[in-house]
């Protein structure tokens, strides 16, 4: 059954039946009476390709994910499925939309030819092209993440500066005095790649304020590069104790590299950071962090761009997460002392 048939059998035009099931013109409530009962006997639903033609909508949200990398890591996967959850509660489908290098047609042709209402843009830059783009063409979109300076655009981020900051204090009451840092590769670092420039902060700022040594590291998004790059720090600076990180990919490696030296988790080395539940959970001991609140960030992205889609002069907001850290079997007391501060980056 069709809005032709419809028609015939209220004795309207099409136009009007698209009128009435849209709401884009005014009709007589009579007339409306008499379609709905119409579309009541025959017990018609439209699809969604003529929803949307008749709502001027897609009901389509993009999501745009990393530009920089050939994979997803885990904290990544677990927030697209988390947006594709909470877009389907609002019944929304979701394209998904790569971008950077030679995937950038793909995000154009997302932005330029009107397949979706509004974007979900993930892994944002300190300085990241993909917002001027959007805001240009003036799609509504809500960052998972935030430039350095934009008050005018919509986003929910974590703290990494502050989550960091606290992993540090937390080995430092456990004793450790010589921390690292291992954070995302050094390709995304240097592309502007916000939260590894603010972990980055925060530890600097932490072993500051709490005189200990620090070691930042940037490594690769793969086990192989987490291995390579421990067995170097221990060789270099065996009196590292500890370690805190936001690179969840790289564990599996850390956790090998640490084993071939012979070193036991927690007894001789401590290991915390931001990473997924699941990838906390799975490791082996199981990992004090704090854990990704992918699901409340993309019920609260969600929810911002249903809102913007519905009034585009909606105020911006900005929310910014601070999961707690869960104590969990990887930090205890620090095998030895060290004390006076010191920041390297290698």
């Amino acid at each position: 059954m069709n809005i032709g048939e419809i028609a015939r059998r209220a004795g309207v035009s099409r136009s009007t039946v698209s009128y009435a099931l849209s709401g884009k013109r005014p009709v007589s409530e009579a007339t409306r009476k008499r379609i709905q009962s119409v579309i009541d006997e025959l017990g018609y639903r439209p699809n969604a390709s003529a929803r949307a033609l008749a709502e001027g909508r897609t009901r389509t949200i993009g999501l745009v994910i990393p530009p920089a990398s050939s994979r997803l890591t885990h904290m990544q996967l677990d927030f697209v499925g988390s947006v594709v959850d909470a877009a389907a509660k609002a019944d929304l489908d979701v394209l998904l939309s790569p971008s950077g290098g030679d995937h950038d047609r793909s995000f154009e042709r997302l932005v330029s030819e009107s397949r979706v209402d509004g974007v979900i843009l993930m892994e944002i830059r300190l300085e990241d092209a993909r917002v001027d783009r959007l805001r240009e063409a003036r799609m509504p979109f809500v960052g998972i993440g935030h430039p350095e300076n934009d008050p005018g655009m919509f986003w929910v981020d974590v703290d990494y500066a502050g989550l960091i900051h606290h992993c540090v204090r937390h080995l430092s009451d456990l004793g450790h005095r010589h921390i690292a840092l291992l954070n995302r590769s050094p390709e995304l670092v240097a592309a502007g790649y916000a939260p590894g420039h603010r972990a980055s902060a925060g530890f600097k700022q932490a072993i500051t304020e709490l005189g200990l040594r620090g070691i930042e590291l940037l490594c690769g998004d793969d086990a192989r590069s987490g291995q390579e790059c421990i067995a170097g720090l221990l060789a270099e600076h065996p009196e590292v104790t500890a370690l805190a990180t936001i690179n969840e990919a790289a564990l599996p490696g850390v956790q090998r590299a640490l084993e071939e030296a012979g070193l036991a988790i927690p007894r001789d080395f401590s290991l915390t950071g931001v990473v997924a539940n699941q990838w906390a959970e799975d490791f082996r001991p199981p990992l004090t962090a704090a854990d990704m609140p992918s699901d409340q960030m993309a019920a609260r992205a969600m929810s911002l761009l249903v809102e913007i889609m519905g009034n585009p002069s909606t105020p911006a907001q900005h929310i910014l997460m601070s999961p707690p850290i869960s104590l969990r079997h990887s930090t205890g007391a620090a095998p030895a002392d060290s004390l006076g501060p010191m920041i390297r980056q290698e």
